[in-house]
């Protein structure tokens, strides 16, 4: 009896012991690829879920919707850059970016360090496969409708994700994310909670970081030349209030000069109300990718720039009344065509994309308080964009809002 009593607690112990190196087996880059509807590793406890007729639903629904999308977009964005960026910087900066690596990958994919920036809170991802099959299923379905809209159009809808990623279970930016790094085809390596203070340190895990920190996440990771690069994603406000109480460009000037991505930005820095962001932008850019939502053109100095349209500038979507730029209409008049589609205005034949080269640095940056350019006349009202066919099974809310 006593024997069999010892070897009922060794196996207790045994036991005890293991649960916390199971727990430590499922690694982020395993939970990336589950959520991305992609095989983890075979020793992971995420593969005994993958026989779950729903998540086998989700991984056949992800393998369509990117597919149509590397074919319609991303593989032609690719092809584009590597066209017309000769030497891009090592930082990317992009700001009013949401989860959206995808993109930032897809025009600057030789970056090494990748600076996100949004309103939306980094969140969290627990180790699923510890939560009931119900949650599951649920956690893959709110990642779905959360990436409805990008996958469709190449933007989020803010409305669906605030609604969409602040489930009990998952919650915030960093689980879309992880399904944008795993189908990029990169592998995560560590997830570390940051912080930034008002000097703009970034301060890891726990670490006090002071008062009203722009938090955020940092993802270590590589690719297929397995050179490691880092993605910062930062929850901060980037009107002029909030990036003077943060220390978050700050922190951007210790990586600069970089390349910076603007897209479907809800044309805030056409106001005053950005114009902090928007000179850092110009102050700190060797190139700038954007649509007409971004930086007005008049806030460009032209001696310090070189510009180079491609696509066809509409004019903005109905939602974004009075911000026709005259100037922007004239570029565009000797544009080169582009073979995708980005922006609000998503259709190939109706994208506009500008691409601003720095050709002298030393340029101080102009008063973005006393623009140039006159109050533009109101545009003849834009046709409004009709979405395209549903990728696979979307619900498409009435009276969505654009995302940032």
């Amino acid at each position: 009896m006593r024997i069999l009593s010892k070897l009922v607690a060794v196996a207790a112990t045994l036991v005890a012991l293991a649960l916390p190196a199971r727990a430590a087996d499922v690694t982020a880059n395993d939970t990336a690829r589950f959520l991305a509807g992609m095989s983890p590793a075979q020793d992971s406890p995420l593969a005994a879920l993958t026989g779950d007729p729903a998540w086998q639903r989700h991984a056949r629904f992800f393998d369509n919707a990117f597919s149509q999308l590397e074919q319609r977009q991303v593989s032609k964005i690719r092809t584009w850059a590597d066209a017309n960026l000769a030497a891009p910087k090592p930082t990317m900066f992009y700001m009013f970016s949401g989860p959206d690596f995808l993109y930032a990958d897809a025009f600057y994919g030789k970056a090494t360090t990748y600076v996100l920036s949004a309103l939306e809170p980094p969140g969290f991802v627990p180790d699923l496969s510890r939560l009931p099959h119900s949650a599951v299923n649920a956690a893959l379905y709110n990642v779905e409708r959360s990436l409805g809209s990008i996958l469709s159009f190449s933007f989020f809808i803010t409305k669906q994700m605030k609604v969409d990623l602040h489930a009990d279970q998952i919650s915030g930016t960093l689980p879309i994310l992880y399904v944008f790094l795993a189908r990029s085809g990169k592998t995560i390596k560590e997830v570390t909670p940051v912080a930034l203070d008002a000097s703009g340190i970034v301060h890891v895990g726990s670490e006090n970081a002071g008062r009203n920190p722009a938090r955020g996440i940092r993802i270590i990771f590589s690719g297929d030349d397995r050179v490691e690069r880092t993605l910062y994603y930062f929850s901060t406000d980037l009107s002029n209030a909030g990036v003077r109480a943060s220390g978050f460009l700050k922190f951007c000037a210790t990586l600069a000069p970089g390349n910076s991505l603007i897209k479907s930005a809800s044309y805030l820095m056409h106001s005053g109300n950005f114009s902090t962001v928007r000179n850092f932008l110009l102050a700190n850019s060797a190139t700038i990718i954007q649509d007409d939502s971004g930086i007005p053109l008049a806030y460009y100095n032209p001696k310090s720039w070189r510009f180079f349209p491609f696509g066809r500038y509409a004019g903005p979507i109905e939602k974004f009344p009075g911000k026709f730029q005259q100037s922007y209409a004239e570029l565009f008049r000797r544009a080169e065509p582009i073979d995708f589609g980005i922006g609000y205005r998503w259709r190939t034949n109706e994208s506009n994309l500008l691409l601003s080269v720095r050709t002298a640095a030393d340029e101080p940056v102009a008063d973005a308080t006393a623009s140039t350019e006159p109050a533009p006349p109101s545009p003849a009202r834009p046709r409004k964009p009709r979405p395209p066919a549903p990728i696979g099974q979307q619900l498409w809310p009435r009276g969505f809002l654009w995302f940032r």
